[in-house]
């Protein structure tokens, strides 16, 4: 504690310098973006440092509760055909966007389903070469048609090529985010850095690598139970302090509102190892945590066509099992991330996933009785004489990896550590270069389908994310028969079967499912968190 008491006197001595009036505004939300944000438009809203502020300053068809639920946004309601691939969107007629050039007189004008038109023809423009074209990819796209289409000013249509239950859940990505069509005709508006939506807030100024500020849309559409208008905040200031160690400083002086996630630099601080809130700081901050659609892993390479994979001891299905029976997780978890996520020992889909039942799937617990049998099985016993086998990771998971290294060389099996950069490490594992590797899936939409498709062989990489390469005839039937019902209870079975005959075929090793963690003063309330960890601010309240 006592370093971090010196360096909070240090960082008082510097308080005053700079203007900071618009991050100290007593009713604004204070965030701090450590990766920094590279665009404000939705269609490159890729990953979270991107989609939390599109969160807030546009919107959608739809949304996620809470709960994962989809429920009506600008559409109020919608119908779906009995065959599944026919959605039709009525939209609310009180939906305006936010006042800006673009529009003739300044003021913000009545959405139209034109304007969703305008917005998803876009995300399928290759010229614009948006990250999030492949959400349209079951679109019944024909020269006549982009598989899409206003019927009138509040009606909206899809069509889809073939049934996809995962597809309304898909909306709800900031990528199918309403613009306005006018931004067509107009080529000094550049929504990337001067941004208008629908949004709870309306952008304000942006100073790269400084601060980016968001101020109340007055005008918001979204009320509370009791009529209130949306949002209750003013504002939203984000900054962009690179150093981990300098935000946390700020949060702990007040002048940032929120931290997400435990890192290194604060782990020990500010949560025990059993994964609660040091004492010390009760009364002072909250801290919240639930379940988190991540999965992190480790694949195996299963490309038969790899010459280097028949000279790798991980070709061998008896050999990956014992590596799944080698090493504690709950340990694993315990001492290098302090409880904060929860032991991978029920397959690969994550806790807190809907259409998934994890008590049916056998998973892999540390037991190594089970690592001597299987290595025997591979043709290695009592551990003699394994070839030693790679495992390239990023540097932000080597102590996870060191662990595993210890714990299985235990058993004879000898790991090397190959630390790559993240661009190299992603181009490596995308073209099949990597035998054995660390990988993570964060859900785009919380179905198990998005975690499945990992394993579906059409998707293999560089195509698609199957980046083990894995290839089954039996696992893609029954991925494309979950395709075909409609049926929860016929969904969730197949689901499970897939997640047991994946266990079965070791292609993975899961570590451990993820928890979203947030830190905040116990004068924020509403901000609750949820599996897909989105930073949805119109429900805040700064007292």
């Amino acid at each position: 504690m006592t370093k971090f008491i010196s360096i909070i006197g240090m960082v008082f001595l510097f308080a005053g310098c700079g203007n900071k009036e618009e991050l100290r505004a007593p009713n604004v939300f204070r965030y701090n973006e450590s990766r920094g944000i590279i665009t404000l438009d939705p269609a490159f809203a890729r990953d979270q440092t991107m989609i939390w502020p599109a969160i807030q300053l546009f919107n959608g068809l739809v949304q996620m509760d809470q709960e994962l639920d989809v429920i009506p946004c600008i559409a109020s309601t919608w119908d779906i055909s009995e065959d599944g691939r026919i959605y039709t969107f009525h939209l609310r007629d009180d939906v305006y966007f936010h006042d800006h050039p673009v529009f003739p007189d300044g003021k913000g004008r009545r959405v139209t389903a034109c304007d969703f038109e305008f917005s998803f023809s876009r995300i399928l423009d290759p010229e614009l070469a948006s990250p999030g074209s492949w959400i349209f990819n079951k679109l019944d796209i024909s020269d006549s048609s982009p598989g899409f289409r206003a019927l009138n000013d509040s009606t909206f249509r899809i069509w889809l090529r073939e049934a996809f239950p995962p597809f309304l859940g898909i909306l709800t990505m900031p990528y199918c985010s309403v613009i306005p069509y006018e931004l067509q005709s107009d080529p000094s508006s550049d929504i990337s850095v001067d941004p208008v939506g629908t949004g709870p807030f309306r952008f304000k100024v942006w100073r790269r690598d400084e601060k980016l500020i968001l101020v109340r849309n007055e005008n918001y559409f979204e009320k509370d139970s009791s009529g209130k208008r949306l949002p209750y905040l003013d504002g939203v200031a984000i900054s962009f302090i690179k150093d981990k160690q300098s935000e946390f400083m700020e949060f702990l002086l007040g002048n940032i509102d929120f931290l997400s996630g435990l890192h290194a630099v604060y782990k020990d601080e500010l949560t025990t190892r059993n994964g609660k809130l040091n004492p010390e700081y009760d009364g002072r901050f909250r801290m919240d945590s639930e379940p988190y659609l991540n999965t992190e892993y480790l694949g195996f390479l299963a490309d038969t066509m790899n010459p280097d994979l028949q000279k790798s001891p991980v070709k061998d299905l008896n050999f990956r099992k014992a590596v799944n029976f080698g090493f504690d997780r709950s340990k694993m978890l315990k001492y290098l991330r302090n409880n904060m996520g929860y032991p991978a020992v029920y397959g690969f889909l994550p806790e807190g996933l809907p259409f998934h039942d994890q008590l049916y799937v056998q998973g892999y617990r540390y037991n190594p009785d089970s690592v001597w049998f299987y290595l025997e099985k591979a043709g290695y016993p009592g551990g003699k004489n394994i070839p030693e086998i790679n495992l390239t990771t990023t540097s932000d998971y080597l102590d996870l990896c060191e662990f595993i290294q210890y714990e299985l060389s235990r058993f004879g099996i000898q790991i090397n550590l190959d630390v790559a950069t993240g661009g190299a490490y992603r181009n490596k594992m995308a073209n099949g270069h990597l035998l054995f590797f660390r990988g993570s899936w964060i859900a785009d939409y919380p179905d198990p389908e998005n975690y499945l498709s990992l394993f579906y062989s059409p998707n293999k990489s560089p195509a698609g994310p199957n980046y083990t390469r894995f290839e089954d005839a039996y696992f893609d039937s029954l991925y494309r028969a979950s395709l075909l019902t409609t049926d929860p209870q016929k969904r969730k079975k197949l689901n499970t079967q897939m997640d047991n005959y994946l266990m079965k075929k070791a292609v993975v090793v899961p570590l451990f499912y993820d928890k979203v963690v947030r830190f905040f003063p116990v004068s924020i309330s509403n901000l609750d968190a949820n599996p897909l960890n989105l930073l949805i601010l119109k429900d805040v309240i700064k007292e």
